[in-house]
């Protein structure tokens, strides 16, 4: 690349929110960070929830994936369970044809963010050969619990000592 065609060039981030409020609202947030410096940034949701950000003014180009559950989202669902196969099996494939899609329009993705909430779009990444970051949503204590539920440092339910 020549000195000019550098200097242009800004690294296209794909984020992808889990579709709820207290997911989407912080990785909004890191979204208008990102952009401020330099990076071209596409926000992705499900349809279901686009609906409810009809509201939202945002310079942040936002695109929409399916979750299989287009008109209702989770509340569609018959149980969590269903509605989170669902979103992984039809969000991988929705994702992919979206990133094939902003490929073809001249906006090639180098990097999908996604939430913590939902590791499949870390295998769409690979599946393209483009970086795939992880972002939590929740504050660093709750991040704390978590690792030290895993590394066995803290037990589940805790035990009460009763005297």
């Amino acid at each position: 690349m020549e000195m000019d065609q550098m200097r242009a060039y800004k690294a296209h981030c794909v984020v992808v929110c889990f579709p709820t409020q207290g997911h989407i609202n912080p990785m909004l947030q890191f979204s208008k960070r990102l952009e401020r410096n330099g990076l071209k940034v596409t926000l992705v949701t499900t349809q279901a929830f686009h609906k409810r950000l009809s509201s939202l003014s945002t310079s942040i180009t936002i695109e929409t994936i399916s979750d299989g559950y287009d008109e209702g989202g989770w509340a569609q669902a018959e149980t969590m369970e269903a509605y989170l196969d669902s979103f992984r099996d039809i969000g991988s494939k929705t994702l992919s044809e979206l990133i094939k899609k902003l490929s073809d329009s001249g906006h090639r993705v180098d990097c999908i963010i996604y939430d913590s909430f939902m590791p499949w779009p870390l295998d769409v990444a690979r599946r393209f050969g483009i970086v795939g970051a992880v972002f939590f949503t929740q504050s660093c204590a709750v991040d704390n619990i978590y690792y030290s539920v895993q590394q066995g440092m803290l037990k589940v339910p805790p035990s009460t000592n009763e005297s």
